[in-house]
């Protein structure tokens, strides 16, 4: 790895990045408050070299029922399957990672589930030129969609990645469309965002400015939605629907996403892995909404291909 910055910036980043959102949360929320968890690994579980971390969580706020925002850099001595089934020629290397990840479960129906992920990677044996690189993006899952909301999120995320190249905004799209979508439902979790891994082609300076990029334009996307929505009245109607859908996001997390996997697999820590769950959620048998209805409206409008950006 060559130039500057380096690692240990990306490090310092991280940390800024989980204290900024978290005030801006807590901003929003009026009467929540972050308490915070500051672990350390234990070098003894699947091979690990070591390592610890930073978790956030607000619980029963006014505006956000439970938001997560951990930051972990954790150490290991050879890769889990989950991180080596796309690249093989990395199996068994020493590696270390380090990122900032969070769910925001809202408690109002009309308020969507937002996540943010931004992360460094980097493995190789001693000695040898370290293989690394960056990845990260956001994505919002709406309960009850509003188009304008879905056009700010797309644009925000747009415009965060426009400085880097005009090719990568659609192709980040189409990846996290991809990603972020149940193959067992054979729908998407939400209406998307931005997703990219494996991001090293401009160079570590580059790269690391990209990921900056995506990191602080979260909160410039998701805070103006949550300010809209949050004081529109619900019932019972919307809370028992918005529960059912919070079942979609726990079947992904658990089935599907591979830094659940890649976290559990190396021997990270369940509590701060599986902190992205929400408190509260349904599964109900074979249940369909009524034709024509608000829930409807989420299946024929919002979970449906569409450039949200195009407005």
């Amino acid at each position: 790895m060559t130039g500057q910055p380096t690692p240990h910036d990306v490090r310092g980043y991280l940390l800024a990045l989980q204290d900024s959102i978290c005030a801006a949360l807590e901003a929003e929320d009026g009467d929540g408050r972050f308490a915070t968890d500051d672990w350390t690994r234990d070098a003894s579980a699947a091979g690990a070299l070591g390592g610890g971390g930073r978790t956030r969580i607000l619980t029963e706020g006014g505006v956000f029922e439970k938001a997560g925002i951990g930051f972990s850099h954790v150490r290991g001595a050879a890769l889990p399957p989950s991180a080596t089934g796309h690249r093989p020629e990395l199996a068994g290397q020493p590696w270390e990672a380090m990122g900032v990840s969070l769910v925001i479960h809202p408690r109002n129906p009309y308020v969507p589930t937002s996540h943010a992920n931004v992360r460094f990677f980097c493995a190789g044996a001693p000695g040898e030129e370290a293989t690394w690189w960056f990845g990260g993006g956001f994505d919002l899952t709406p309960y009850y969609g509003f188009e304008e909301d879905c056009v700010h999120w797309h644009r925000t995320a747009q415009a965060a990645v426009a400085p880097f190249g005009d090719t990568l905004y659609p192709r980040f799209k189409a990846w996290c469309d991809r990603y972020f979508f149940l193959k067992h439902r054979q729908e998407p979790r939400g209406i998307g965002g931005l997703f990219f891994d494996d991001f090293n082609e401009l160079g570590f300076a580059q790269s690391f400015a990209l990921l900056r990029a995506v990191g602080d334009a979260y909160v410039r996307a998701y805070q103006p939605i949550v300010a809209r929505r949050k004081g529109l009245a619900f019932g019972d109607r919307e809370r028992r629907f918005q529960l059912y859908r919070r079942g979609r996001y726990v079947e992904f997390n658990l089935v599907w996403d591979r830094g659940t996997l890649f976290g559990l697999q190396s021997g990270g820590r369940a509590e701060s892995i599986l902190m992205s769950l929400p408190p509260l959620v349904r599964w109900d048998y074979d249940w369909h909404p009524e034709a024509g209805s608000p829930e409807t409206r989420l299946y024929d409008v919002f979970l449906k291909p569409r450039d949200w950006a195009a407005g």
